[in-house]
């Protein structure tokens, strides 16, 4: 195969294909960019979601309240409004020089602290006195701030349509998604809060070569400032680990040792240049290197929903293996060596196969009272539901094919977590996910609040023998395999028209 040297801004003087090449890089290609307001959902759908492809659109961040608030009129960053209105925000800060493990070293330390010392970075006013503990060369990097939960009446931007069908964050807002009390901790970012953070970094700041958590998509969009990435595609990360395939790279720009990483010059790069008012989307299994080359702030969210539950259960069935693996030398002499085998890989993974399992199931249940609600309209209504029933039904047939994955596995007993499909339709809490859902696959109106209609469903899903039957009680993997089925043979007359999806 042929590479080429391309470029996302046109080469100068200062930046040769000699001077690339001294990267130790090579580059394949760049990141297609496209205007987002031309583009459909189905559109994006088959182009990126399916297809696992990164894109940049443009268009998508106008009228957002953090694109005035948040930047002066110079296009830098208004610092002095987050120190005076989130100054006293306790925030995680990684310092740039400074590697720990696989990450960089991180503290906590407030908003107006982090300003503080970010105005001093770029004055270069420093002093062997300095109190803070990180060296005063290097840059700060502000990362994983949940400031959607802390001010979540502030309506900094509104998440564009392509990426509101998001089942990570929509279960966080209503769920846990680890209860274990064993490693269960209140402040605990992972098994209590979401995945929609910001990040604010001064030029030089950046991030290591990584994919991402759970192997979800992200998408992050550029309030301010400029950033450059670097990915490489799914298919040739195996290039950057080791030979065991147990420890990466962690800076591409680095000398990487050729005898650690053998593979490591065959990789071929897609680069791309990210401006001010443009959205990444970063599908999933895609290892990124991220530097800020201007002064930046960025809305970033993790996301996962039916086109890539693959990509998680994979992440979870390889570190399970890796955890047991790591302490098989204790199994004989552990009364429950699978149960620590699990909480090991909640502590280290952010959930286990329980957790996937019960989540999963709560959205199939969700999609289940989805459907329903197309069927009755279908029978009441002569406006076309075909094309969002296409969605329901490839959403449920997405969890059905998990589930068959998962039948091997023992999952009885769920921790008083209910499975029982009427249990579920009679609990708030779940129908406001529902209703939530609903309002994003436009099944639902706006102002509709399922609660107005619970009892009305509770009732037709019985008369149909739905919440009734033996196939409604989900304990484990084959009865979720069981219920879906279940429900397709009682909808077929609106589902048998989608089979060409599964």
């Amino acid at each position: 195969m042929r590479h080429f040297i391309l470029f996302s801004l046109p080469p100068n003087k200062e930046t040769t294909e000699t001077e690339t090449q001294k990267m130790g890089l090579k580059i394949g290609g760049h990141i297609e960019k496209v205007n987002g307001k031309e583009v459909s959902y189905s559109q994006f759908v088959e182009r990126y979601l399916v297809k696992n492809q990164p894109v940049v659109l443009t268009g998508l961040m106008d009228g957002w309240r953090a694109c005035k608030d948040w930047v002066l009129d110079d296009g830098q960053p208004n610092l002095s409004f987050f120190s005076t209105h989130f100054g006293n925000s306790t925030v995680q800060v990684a310092d740039c020089g400074t590697r720990e493990f696989t990450d960089q070293k991180r503290v906590e330390m407030s908003v107006s602290e982090f300003i503080d010392y970010w105005l001093e970075f770029s004055s270069k006013e420093f002093d062997n006195a300095s109190t803070h503990e990180f060296d005063a060369k290097s840059p700060l990097y502000l990362k994983d701030w949940h400031f959607v939960k802390e001010y979540p009446e502030y309506l900094a931007y509104t998440t564009p349509p392509f990426f509101q069908d998001d089942w990570l964050n929509l279960c966080l807002d209503k769920y846990r998604m680890h209860k274990d009390p064993d490693t269960y901790q209140e402040k605990n970012e992972i098994s209590c809060s979401d995945y929609r953070f910001v990040y604010m970094g001064a030029k030089g700041t950046w991030t290591p070569l990584h994919a991402d958590v759970f192997r979800s998509y992200s998408w992050s969009a550029n309030v301010c400032g400029k950033k450059q990435w670097h990915f490489l595609s799914p298919c040739q990360c195996h290039l950057v680990f080791d030979r065991n395939m147990k420890c990466s790279i962690y800076d591409i720009f680095k000398d990487v040792s050729e005898t650690k990483f053998p593979g490591f010059e065959k990789a071929i790069w897609l680069e791309c240049t990210q401006e001010q008012n443009e959205i990444i989307f970063v599908p999933s299994g895609w290892y990124h290197q991220v530097h800020n080359l201007e002064d930046t702030i960025s809305i970033n969210h993790n996301w996962f929903n039916a086109y890539n539950l693959c990509w998680v259960w994979d992440l979870l069935f390889r570190d399970y293996n890796e955890a047991k693996e790591y302490i098989e030398d204790i199994k004989d002499i552990c009364d429950d060596f699978e149960g620590l085998c699990q909480r090991n890989l909640a502590a280290n993974t952010g959930m286990n196969f329980q957790d996937f399992f019960i989540f999963i199931a709560r959205f199939s249940f969700a999609n289940l009272v989805l459907l329903y609600l197309l069927v009755r309209e279908y029978e009441n209504s002569i406006r076309s539901s075909s094309q969002r029933a296409c969605h329901i039904v490839f959403n449920l047939k997405s969890a059905r094919n998990i589930a068959l994955k998962m039948k091997s596995i023992d999952l009885t007993g769920n921790s008083g977590i209910s499975t029982n499909f009427k249990e579920n339709i009679e609990d708030s809490t779940f129908r406001e996910l529902c209703a939530v859902l609903g309002r994003t696959y436009r099944i639902l109106p706006e102002s509709c609040k399922l609660n107005d209609i619970t009892e009305a469903l509770s009732d037709d899903l019985m008369d149909i023998d739905l919440i009734e039957s033996s196939a409604s009680h989900v304990c484990s993997p084959e009865d979720l395999v069981i219920l879906i089925d279940y429900a397709f043979t009682k909808f077929s007359y609106i589902t048998s028209g989608e089979s060409a999806l599964g």
